[in-house]
């Protein structure tokens, strides 16, 4: 219903709202305190003129002389109810609509919509799109609201993908998650202040790691920066150490050259970046002239190449060493058809770091499995056997133990991760896919080395049969750790991505689990963060969504009670977006790993138990599936079932703390 200039609207029937009531409806997009008030209905601006007070959530109060007003609930300002004007004239008072009541039903007419007006923030997410930013996770509010919309039509155009999250703190992981598996950054979206710093444990995880991802975080209004206003902080100040880019966007700033300023630094630096955005800022005009960002020209080349005498030199080494091992780390993990190549042509045997787990098939016949503290002792064996190691994308993590005693040759596209801990034989400096393939050239046929598959095939069966022994552990208190991988060694897909936790059993999965080859594992590796688990499989499984490469892939978590119980609520996110993540969850009312440690270092064991739900209802009550796992006997089809099912599933296995 219409007439020229207004467009009437059905808000409510005549009897939903008693007399001297107001309530809040909603008209297009705009929101409308609607009063009743001796028999008479009036349609005022829902906003306060002070600070934009919602009117609607007020109450009609009679004062002197029978005069009623309608009072603002926030600061107490009154508006006549049915004109909107001011006591003694005081303002403008409100703008008011017409309101016609016909057949018992309420109509409140507003002018026609104005078209909309590009904004600054439309501009901001035409630049994401365009650098290939796919994925945003995060919680809208009221300071990032026109950011929000923006993202909002970029998701309705298919162009992006959009999780809300239950807590910033899962976003922030989810999207370093994401940038570890894909290499291209994902997006978070906040408020300011609490919203924006719940971000920073899961931005410093991406730091450490190496992973790229944008933080776009909400501010107030550049007019009350500075005094201290609600929600308040020096968001610039709070993220410099953790950003490579942190900036804040203002009315008169380059809006798309700051994206891409942002995006480039998170793709070539491998870090996180941030953008703080002022409220006003995010819902001014765009310039009529601006265009988005955009990679078009701004990408440099990134084939670089070690010089052909360091080939050679590394390629000479490689060949005259007895017993040389290549040590891959998840730096190499676009790379690894040339590395095994590589690893054939020498007959060099194959460990990897903890983060790279699953690069290499480990029925490969060259492949050791895990260095370090979460490793086999088939990879520890060949380190300690080798004369030369050749080092690809790894950062020589402490917890790997790669031992510098050694000969090493290392290969990275950083200059600063060569020898940044202490000094090696030679360094190639090279985009690694390259420095590999290069390599190869100078080494034309296969070096002879006898037996080192037997060698391989050898420790292989000891370690194997010391699994099998361990297995048949019990002490009457919970399946045991290897029971638990043991099984999952049939049932996960061959090229499933695998989220796990920190803990014990992040490190049972290390020492037990036995890789595909095909599969992707992710991890808080250097910040070693509790609750990473759940979350970073929401980012794999955003990436399986938007990424050609992981495209449809299955998603898994492992984590322990600990772990889980940090970010729980997300089972509620995974189930609105039908996430088909398989949780195994390994209860023990513990955090085992701390027990652990007080053990070790002559301490009582205190503070360390855990109380818990029963985990597989609770999965039930969030409306995934859930499955409580208590005997061997029951392990291997909880899991088919969980795998099988579409959704998210949880599978809680009740486990002994000490069989680790």
């Amino acid at each position: 219903m219409s007439d020229s200039t207004h467009r009437f609207t059905r808000v409510l029937s005549a009897d939903e709202l008693p007399d001297g009531r107001v309530a809040t409806v909603t008209v297009g997009h705009r929101t409308i305190a609607l009063t009743h008030f001796q028999d008479t209905w009036a349609a005022l601006d829902n906003a306060c003129p002070h600070q934009g007070g919602p009117l609607g959530e007020g109450s009609i109060e009679c004062g002197a002389e029978d005069q009623a007003w309608l009072r603002c609930p926030w600061h107490g300002w009154d508006f006549d109810p049915l004109t909107g004007k001011s006591p003694g004239g005081f303002g403008d008072g409100l703008q008011t609509f017409p309101v016609e009541v016909r057949d018992g039903e309420v109509y409140v007419g507003v002018p026609e919509e104005e078209s909309r007006v590009r904004t600054v923030s439309d501009l901001l997410a035409e630049s994401l799109v365009a650098w290939g930013v796919r994925s945003v996770f995060g919680m809208v509010g009221h300071s990032n609201l026109g950011m929000g919309d923006a993202i909002r039509r970029q998701v309705e155009a298919d162009r992006m993908h959009y999780v809300g999250i239950r807590h910033e703190g899962a976003a922030a992981f989810a999207a370093s998650a994401y940038g570890k598996l894909t290499g291209r950054p994902a997006a978070c979206l906040t408020i300011a202040g609490p919203g924006a710093t719940n971000l920073l444990t899961g931005m410093y995880d991406a730091k450490v790691d190496r992973s790229p991802m944008i933080a776009l975080t909400g501010q107030v209004n550049t007019q009350v920066l500075g005094p201290g206003a609600f929600q308040e902080l020096d968001l610039q100040a709070a993220f410099a150490d953790v950003s490579a880019f942190n900036h804040t966007v203002y009315a008169n700033s380059d809006h798309g050259e700051l994206v891409s300023l942002a995006v480039k630094h998170a793709i070539l630096r491998q870090q996180p970046v941030n953008l703080v955005l002022p409220d006003e800022v995010q819902e001014l005009p765009a310039d009529d002239e601006a265009t988005a960002g955009a990679p078009v020209g701004r990408m440099p080349a990134l084939d670089a190449a070690p010089s052909a005498a360091a080939l050679q030199e590394a390629a000479e080494k490689l060949r005259n060493a007895e017993r040389p091992l290549i040590i891959v780390g998840h730096g190499a993990r676009f790379h690894m058809d040339a590395i095994s190549t590589l690893a054939e042509s020498l007959q060099a045997p194959v460990a990897t770091t903890f983060k790279a787990k699953g690069l290499i098939a480990d029925s490969h016949p060259l492949a050791c499995g895990v260095l370090g503290r979460s490793g086999t002792p088939v990879a520890s064996w060949f380190m300690n056997e080798c004369d030369l190691i050749l080092a690809i994308g790894a950062s020589f993590s402490n917890h790997t133990g790669i031992t510098p005693k050694k000969s090493i040759l290392q290969i990275d596209l950083d200059p600063l991760q060569i020898a940044k801990f202490h000094a090696v034989e030679l360094g190639l400096f090279g985009e690694i896919g390259r420095t590999v393939s290069l390599l190869l050239d100078e080494i034309p046929e296969s070096v002879e080395r006898e037996g080192i598959r037997n060698e391989v095939a050898q420790r292989w069966k000891i370690w194997r049969d010391e699994k099998a022994q361990r297995q048949h552990e019990e002490r009457g208190k919970g399946l045991s750790s290897v029971s638990v991988f043991d099984a999952m060694n049939g049932i996960v897909q061959a090229d499933a991505i695998i989220a796990v936790d920190v803990g014990n059993n992040t490190y049972s999965f290390g020492r037990y689990f036995e890789s595909s080859g095909k599969q992707a594992v992710l991890m808080s590796g250097y910040l070693g963060s509790i609750g990473y688990g759940y979350p970073a499989a929401m980012g794999a499984w955003a990436a399986t969504q938007d990424d050609d490469l992981y495209r449809d892939r299955a998603v898994w978590c492992v984590s322990g009670d600990g772990g889980f119980g940090q970010y729980m609520m997300e089972l509620m996110t995974a189930v609105k977006y039908s996430m088909n993540i398989t949780h195994v969850l390994l209860h023990n009312d513990e955090l085992g790993k701390i027990s652990k440690e007080q053990k070790a270092g002559a301490f009582e064991v205190w503070a360390t138990s855990l109380h818990n739900c029963d985990f597989s209802e609770y999965a039930t009550n969030c409306g995934a599936l859930g499955i409580r796992v208590t005997e061997i006997s029951q392990l291997a089809g909880a899991l088919r079932q969980a795998r099988d099912h579409a959704g998210p599933a949880l599978v809680e296995i009740m486990t002994d703390v000490e069989l680790i």
